[in-house]
């Protein structure tokens, strides 16, 4: 080889490696809470949760951008329900790593046979908190991979009479939350670890009562900005 070719060559290289590193990795759009708040599914309604993601997200510089939970609720009274997958903005998301979880909402929750067949990236390595650390599975000691959605797989609040929600969200006594797993084991998954956001309910509301099931009361937040 010419030595001309070869520079050329090198200088194309190390061209590329300077522009790969030099590329700022996304900003933070997607994060598992670090911390529950202490009192069992009662989050304070959306408005506390969202107020929890916002302040985590403040934590690690990341307030500037709109903060929502990814939580459903249901039908009361007068009040209609409200689907988690419709409070959450367009995406894409991005987790503390800069890894990008999903496209869009249909990505997501895969709304389409292709899209299902892609599969999201939510799982047990990408489900990050927003400081970057993964949350502990099955085989840690607590397991904590239980997550509080209140949400049908595909993101939208139950219709049935049961209780999904502990009381919207207000609840530590009576009542059972619905719960994804935040260790998610990639495509091709069996067994229990096969959703990230609906896979059982809770035994309760109260902290002790998410703790015996696998969890400690933590939520998806998700930048809707």
């Amino acid at each position: 080889m010419k030595k001309s070719s070869l520079l050329a060559g090198l200088l194309v290289l190390s061209a590329t490696a300077a522009f790969a590193e030099e590329s700022p990795k996304p900003p933070l759009g997607f994060f598992v809470t670090s911390t529950g708040l202490g009192k069992g599914a009662d989050l304070g309604g959306l408005a506390g949760a969202d107020a929890h993601c916002q302040k985590l997200a403040s934590g690690v510089s990341a307030g500037n951008r709109t903060w929502r939970a990814y939580l459903s609720t249901q039908a009361e009274g007068d009040q209609p329900a409200v689907n988690a997958r419709d409070r959450i903005g367009n995406g894409p998301w991005a987790n503390a790593n800069g890894a990008i979880v999903a496209n869009d909402v249909a990505h997501l929750h895969g709304d389409t046979v292709e899209l299902g067949q892609l599969g999201n990236n939510v799982h047990r390595t990408t489900n990050l908190t927003e400081k970057g650390a993964q949350i502990n599975g099955v085989g840690a000691t607590p397991n904590q991979h239980d997550v509080i959605t209140g949400s049908k797989p595909d993101g939208r609040a139950y219709t049935d009479a049961a209780d999904h929600t502990c009381k919207n969200y207000t609840s530590s006594g009576d009542g059972t939350v619905q719960l994804g797993h935040s260790d998610r084991t990639n495509r091709g998954a069996t067994g229990g670890n096969v959703s990230w956001n609906s896979t059982h309910a809770s035994k309760g509301c109260s902290q002790d009562n998410l703790v015996s099931t696998g969890g400690a009361g933590y939520f998806y937040c998700f930048a809707a900005d």
